[in-house]
């Protein structure tokens, strides 16, 4: 086994001033960090965080825009055995003081964007604000520390990472990762997807999930591979680095979620850029429709890697690197990995082609969340996870998702709780009760629609739930379709009929 931290310090040792990560901002490269710098810098910025109190196991949360002081302080935070807490940078005040209460963070790293936000809340932690909006070169409040990191004793089982995901309860809970479990998902990664030292990863995703930090970038770092990292997502911005046949950002890798293939797509419209130079895209984070892989397939001229994974188990099917690859299917399992597929109500395996909640076991797989003690025991059955899923297998082994038993909305890629969005819709005055249910979307899958009760005389309306739900929850969180109904469709014991709301739609 191995520690997150001692890979990638060696392959900091083994690529020395090769280029590891160039950061464009709007589209143009702005700032190169070799694989020796970073980690120079970030032993330095380990040592910043060190003579501020932080120790082994401490949170720290990391929340700003995507850039490369993220990049050095989630690496710092590994050389000392503190654990990094990545959060969404477009989190409200009421999100952001939860966050601050569950993790108990020692610090806070906040951006420019974050600044007035967190100046509103009592946090109680040690808070460094970050100008980042300036380039990462003028960046100098850790340079003055040494560039050896403090010698910090690790464990496999330590934690070096809490993610976010959503609850079953309508809080968000945080998914514990452990330096095996950091490693091993990206090396399986690696090995299923043939990542190497030759690669370029074209990387527009976020950094506050698995797959922008885990999936991405930690593989390519493991690897000694070169990330070209957009501050977000555009695309212009992405086709235009997908497309370069000259120099050293000729891309070879693209990772990817469906609706940023629809906006790729749509803007293409009828042009055929030549992306022979790429061997590898791949799709996750949310289904792709067979229609979809086909179109993706037409205009880059490969087949898309379809996969799965989850916060809380890194990434647990794909399809082969070489081998067929099935439309709808989000593949095989990845080595190590112990699949089941279980009726959730007599919790016996059913037959082989049946539908049945899958349940998984294995070196990636959290061993729970933080401080939710009852949230993980509900997560697990004798050793394995729950994953709430509903999905079957095929003759040949590849994995189906069909649905899932928890009531989590998956839209764009993001995990969006039900109860969460009730809690804040059911907060106005004139609302009697809602139920929140996902409606398919061709573009991001789902999409959150919110049936609601409101007293008898009220002239709420939809525009008022809308902003009201803006105030208070990231927009990706607010309702697309909101519906007013005299009463919830129950069933005999008071549940609501969440499929019955959909119909209602």
């Amino acid at each position: 086994m191995e520690l997150l931290r001692d890979v990638l310090v060696q392959s900091a040792l083994t690529q020395g001033e090769k280029t590891a990560v160039r950061f464009f901002r709007g589209g143009l490269a702005e700032t190169d960090l070799s694989y020796a710098k970073l980690h120079r810098d970030s032993s330095r910025l380990a040592n910043f965080f060190f003579e501020r109190g932080v120790r082994k196991g401490d949170r720290v949360i990391l929340y700003m825009e995507k850039s490369l002081i993220f990049v050095v302080a989630h690496l710092g935070l590994q050389k000392i055995g503190a654990i990094s807490v990545p959060l969404n940078p477009g989190l409200k005040k009421s999100e952001m003081e939860y966050f601050i209460q569950d993790s108990d963070p020692k610090l806070i790293m906040a951006g420019t964007a974050q600044e007035a936000l967190i100046r509103e809340i009592d946090t109680g932690a040690y808070t460094v604000l970050i100008d980042t909006d300036r380039p990462y070169s003028e960046l100098d409040f850790f340079q003055s520390f040494p560039d050896r990191s403090p010698a910090t004793e690790l464990r496999y089982e330590d934690p070096g990472l809490i993610i976010y995901t959503s609850g079953t309860t309508g809080k968000p809970k945080g998914a514990v990762l452990t330096q095996q479990n950091l490693v091993h998902d990206a090396r399986n990664i690696i090995r299923a997807w043939d990542i190497s030292d030759q690669d370029v990863i074209c990387h527009a995703l976020p950094l506050f999930h698995v797959h922008g930090l885990c999936f991405a970038l930690h593989t390519a770092l493991m690897v000694g591979a070169r990330v070209l990292m957009l501050d977000r997502f555009s695309p212009e911005t992405v086709l235009s680095r997908l497309s370069a046949r000259e120099g050293e950002d000729v891309c070879t890798v693209f990772m990817a979620v469906p609706p940023m293939y629809h906006r790729l797509l749509d803007f293409l419209g009828e042009k055929r850029p030549d992306f022979r130079h790429l061997r590898l895209i791949t799709s996750g984070s949310a289904p792709l429709l067979p229609q979809d892989f086909e179109r993706i397939r037409n205009v880059f001229g490969m087949e898309p890697v379809e996969r799965e994974g989850m916060s809380e188990t890194g990434m647990n099917f794909s399809n082969p690197l070489k081998g067929r690859r099935k439309p709808g299917s989000v593949g095989l399992a990845l080595p190590d990995l112990e699949v089941r597929i279980v009726d959730p109500d007599t919790l016996s395996d059913v037959d082989p082609g049946n539908t049945g909640e899958l349940w998984v076991r294995g070196p990636a797989v959290t061993p729970g969340y933080w401080r939710k003690p009852e949230e993980t025991a509900r997560a697990f059955e004798n050793g394995w996870f729950r994953t709430g899923d509903l999905g079957r297998v095929d003759e040949e082994g590849y994995y189906y998702l069909t649905d899932r038993l928890k009531h989590v909305i998956i839209s764009g890629g993001e995990n969006i709780s039900p109860k969460e969005v009730e809690g804040v819709i059911n907060g106005l005055e004139d609302v009697v009760e809602s139920c929140v249910v996902g409606l398919p979307d061709e573009r991001w899958g789902e999409k959150v629609a919110a049936a609601v009760v409101k007293r008898p005389g009220s002239d709420l309306d939809e525009d008022r739930v809308r902003a009201h739900c803006r105030k208070h929850l990231h927009d990706w969180k607010c309702p697309k379709s909101v519906l007013f109904t005299k009463a919830l469709p129950r069933n005999t014991m008071g549940k609501v009929l969440k499929q019955e709301v959909v119909k209602l739609f």
